[in-house]
Protein backbone atom coordinates (compact mmCIF):
# COMPACT_ATOMS: atom_id res chain seq x y z
CA UNK A 1 0.00 0.00 0.00
CA UNK A 2 1.05 3.48 -0.80
CA UNK A 3 1.34 6.60 1.48
CA UNK A 4 -1.45 8.19 -0.90
CA UNK A 5 -3.86 6.11 0.22
CA UNK A 6 -3.63 6.84 3.84
CA UNK A 7 -2.00 10.34 3.99
CA UNK A 8 -4.28 13.49 5.28
CA UNK A 9 -5.23 14.83 1.71
CA UNK A 10 -6.49 18.43 3.55
CA UNK A 11 -3.66 20.79 3.90
CA UNK A 12 -4.41 23.80 6.67
CA UNK A 13 -1.21 25.98 5.68
CA UNK A 14 1.10 28.86 6.95
CA UNK A 15 3.03 31.68 5.65
CA UNK A 16 6.96 31.87 7.14
CA UNK A 17 5.97 35.47 7.71
CA UNK A 18 2.49 35.10 9.76
CA UNK A 19 2.93 35.81 13.69
CA UNK A 20 3.14 32.94 15.74
CA UNK A 21 -0.49 33.11 17.23
CA UNK A 22 -2.27 33.52 13.80
CA UNK A 23 -0.61 30.15 13.03
CA UNK A 24 -1.38 28.80 16.41
CA UNK A 25 -5.65 29.95 15.41
CA UNK A 26 -5.38 28.57 12.46
CA UNK A 27 -4.34 25.40 14.17
CA UNK A 28 -7.48 25.80 16.38
CA UNK A 29 -9.81 26.58 13.72
CA UNK A 30 -9.12 23.81 11.49
CA UNK A 31 -8.87 21.02 14.57
CA UNK A 32 -4.95 20.68 13.19
CA UNK A 33 -1.73 19.97 14.62
CA UNK A 34 0.65 20.77 11.77
CA UNK A 35 0.74 23.39 9.37
CA UNK A 36 2.42 23.05 5.67
CA UNK A 37 4.63 26.80 5.78
CA UNK A 38 4.51 28.14 2.05
CA UNK A 39 6.78 30.43 0.36
CA UNK A 40 4.27 33.06 -1.73
CA UNK A 41 7.37 34.37 -3.89
CA UNK A 42 8.66 30.51 -4.66
CA UNK A 43 5.09 29.60 -6.07
CA UNK A 44 3.92 27.88 -3.16
CA UNK A 45 6.47 25.89 -2.60
CA UNK A 46 6.50 24.45 0.75
CA UNK A 47 9.84 25.38 2.52
CA UNK A 48 8.82 23.80 6.55
CA UNK A 49 6.16 22.31 8.46
CA UNK A 50 5.22 23.97 12.00
CA UNK A 51 3.69 21.72 14.48
CA UNK A 52 1.69 22.19 18.01
CA UNK A 53 5.13 21.39 19.40
CA UNK A 54 6.72 23.65 17.66
CA UNK A 55 5.22 26.10 19.34
CA UNK A 56 5.10 24.65 22.15
CA UNK A 57 9.22 24.73 22.42
CA UNK A 58 10.45 27.04 20.11
CA UNK A 59 8.41 29.78 21.04
CA UNK A 60 6.56 29.16 24.39
CA UNK A 61 9.24 27.34 26.24
CA UNK A 62 11.59 30.26 25.10
CA UNK A 63 9.41 33.12 26.23
CA UNK A 64 9.31 34.49 22.42
CA UNK A 65 6.02 36.61 22.05
CA UNK A 66 3.69 34.71 19.94
CA UNK A 67 2.29 37.96 18.29
CA UNK A 68 5.91 39.53 17.11
CA UNK A 69 7.76 35.95 16.46
CA UNK A 70 7.51 34.39 12.56
CA UNK A 71 6.27 30.91 11.59
CA UNK A 72 9.86 31.03 10.34
CA UNK A 73 11.75 30.90 13.62
CA UNK A 74 10.06 27.71 14.77
CA UNK A 75 9.41 25.95 12.07
CA UNK A 76 10.78 22.38 11.17
CA UNK A 77 13.20 22.68 8.06
CA UNK A 78 14.15 21.03 5.65
CA UNK A 79 10.57 19.42 5.01
CA UNK A 80 10.97 16.09 4.41
CA UNK A 81 8.97 15.12 1.19
CA UNK A 82 7.92 11.72 -0.10
CA UNK A 83 5.77 10.62 -3.01
CA UNK A 84 2.46 9.56 -2.95
CA UNK A 85 3.19 6.49 -4.69
CA UNK A 86 5.94 5.36 -2.14
CA UNK A 87 5.19 2.20 -0.35
CA UNK A 88 4.40 2.59 3.66
CA UNK A 89 7.40 0.62 4.99
CA UNK A 90 9.63 2.94 2.97
CA UNK A 91 8.07 6.00 4.28
CA UNK A 92 8.26 4.74 7.77
CA UNK A 93 11.88 4.24 7.29
CA UNK A 94 12.52 7.27 5.93
CA UNK A 95 10.58 9.17 9.01
CA UNK A 96 12.70 6.73 11.28
CA UNK A 97 15.93 7.82 9.80
CA UNK A 98 15.28 11.86 9.16
CA UNK A 99 13.59 11.45 13.27
CA UNK A 100 10.41 12.91 12.42
CA UNK A 101 6.70 12.20 12.83
CA UNK A 102 5.18 13.35 9.23
CA UNK A 103 6.25 13.73 5.91
CA UNK A 104 5.13 15.87 3.27
CA UNK A 105 3.23 13.78 0.54
CA UNK A 106 3.93 15.10 -3.22
CA UNK A 107 2.16 14.23 -6.85
CA UNK A 108 3.11 13.50 -9.90
CA UNK A 109 1.65 17.19 -11.01
CA UNK A 110 -0.24 18.80 -8.01
CA UNK A 111 2.92 19.25 -5.79
CA UNK A 112 1.87 18.84 -2.18
CA UNK A 113 -1.08 16.47 -1.86
CA UNK A 114 -1.38 15.64 1.87
CA UNK A 115 0.51 15.08 5.26
CA UNK A 116 1.57 11.59 6.28
CA UNK A 117 1.94 11.37 10.20
CA UNK A 118 2.97 8.59 12.31
CA UNK A 119 -0.83 8.92 13.58
CA UNK A 120 -2.22 7.51 9.82
CA UNK A 121 0.57 5.05 9.84
CA UNK A 122 -0.76 3.78 13.40
CA UNK A 123 -4.54 3.89 12.14
CA UNK A 124 -3.35 1.87 9.54
CA UNK A 125 -1.83 -0.56 11.74
CA UNK A 126 -4.23 -0.77 13.93
CA UNK A 127 -7.15 -1.50 11.76
CA UNK A 128 -5.30 -4.23 10.16
CA UNK A 129 -4.47 -5.71 13.64
CA UNK A 130 -8.08 -5.71 14.31
CA UNK A 131 -8.69 -7.60 11.13
CA UNK A 132 -6.12 -10.09 12.12
CA UNK A 133 -7.80 -10.67 15.19
CA UNK A 134 -11.21 -11.14 13.72
CA UNK A 135 -10.13 -13.87 11.50
CA UNK A 136 -8.46 -15.38 14.51
CA UNK A 137 -11.45 -15.50 16.43
CA UNK A 138 -13.49 -16.89 13.56
CA UNK A 139 -11.16 -19.70 12.87
CA UNK A 140 -10.72 -20.97 16.89
CA UNK A 141 -11.62 -24.54 17.32
CA UNK A 142 -14.68 -25.01 18.69
CA UNK A 143 -14.21 -27.70 21.51
CA UNK A 144 -17.17 -29.62 22.57
CA UNK A 145 -18.36 -29.45 26.42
Amino acid sequence: MSVGKICTRVIATASPHESIRTAAQRMAAYDVGTLVVLEAGRRGQAVGMVTDRDITIRCVAKNLDPDQARVSEVMTTPVQRVDEHTPIGEAVSRMANAGTRRLLVTGDVEGVVGVLSMDDVLGLVVEQTAAIGRLLERQKPLIPA
